[in-house]
């Protein structure tokens, strides 16, 4: 399918691995122009970016660096962000900024530094949320609340720019087969044993297993393109078949 994305330009942030990187490879397959952004010093995109984007001036700098590089700018996708397994009681004031940084106020500062680029011929947003941004996770508390944020910032985004040819949409994944999940140290090893707890995320899915990085990533760049024209201030479930409330 063709979806029209040939020569158009866009920032992913998050995109050094995960889901992240997937969109950049996805878009780059449809012959769209990327910069990619993250931590490490260097990334998939045409141009890559690096800096902390939980940090102001870190999301500016991305977008900005892009419109110099490409000379415009098409769409862009939010996808930083992150967590770790942890209590609601056990939640202090830093984490819950770090939190807020990092999964809520990098797609703020990033949508309002590519917003005057986007007014200019139009173009499209995706923000990445989470199924536990439609139903909190007992272990993923201030993440699931900074997602649900993310989805009302979203929707206010869509309904402010809709008449400006600006469409601006969520894609909340499930748990994905993610570095995120699977590395040492990771999601899966903070619950337990590994393998057992991946096998149990994976059994509460309607579908039997986690997410590939690809199958979310696919809906992504849909969103992006021609293909989904008509479709703006909408959440997409990529879960599986499922909201998962406790992990």
């Amino acid at each position: 399918m063709h979806l029209g994305l040939d020569q158009r330009v866009f920032v992913v942030t998050g995109s050094t691995g995960g889901i992240g990187r997937e969109v950049v490879r996805q878009l780059q397959e449809e012959g769209a122009l990327v910069a990619s952004s993250g931590r490490r010093g260097e990334g998939p995109g045409d141009l890559h970016v690096d800096g902390d984007l939980a940090r102001p001036g870190g999301p500016e700098r991305v977008v900005t660096a892009a419109v110099e590089h490409f000379g415009r700018l098409d769409g862009l996708v939010n996808n930083v962000g992150g967590t770790d397994i942890r209590r609601l009681d056990d939640l202090t004031d830093d984490d819950w900024q770090r939190s807020f940084e990092l999964n809520l106020m990098s797609a703020v500062r990033a949508t309002r530094a590519a917003l005057p680029h986007l007014l200019e011929r139009g173009g499209a947003i995706v923000n990445v949320s989470s199924s536990a941004g439609k139903r909190p996770s007992l272990s993923m508390p201030d993440y699931s609340v900074m997602k649900a944020a993310l989805l009302s910032f979203s929707r206010l985004v869509a309904d402010v720019h809709a008449g400006d040819g600006i469409r601006s949409n969520v894609v909340a994944p499930g748990p994905t087969a993610t570095e995120a999940w699977l590395d040492p140290g990771g999601l899966a090893e903070q619950q337990g044993d590994r393998d057992a707890v991946l096998a149990r995320v994976a059994a509460g899915r309607p579908l039997g297993r986690l997410a590939e990085p690809a199958e979310v990533a696919a809906v992504i760049v849909f969103l992006l393109s021609d293909r989904a024209s008509y479709v703006t201030g909408a959440a997409w479930s990529a879960d599986g078949g499922t909201v998962q409330g406790i992990i």
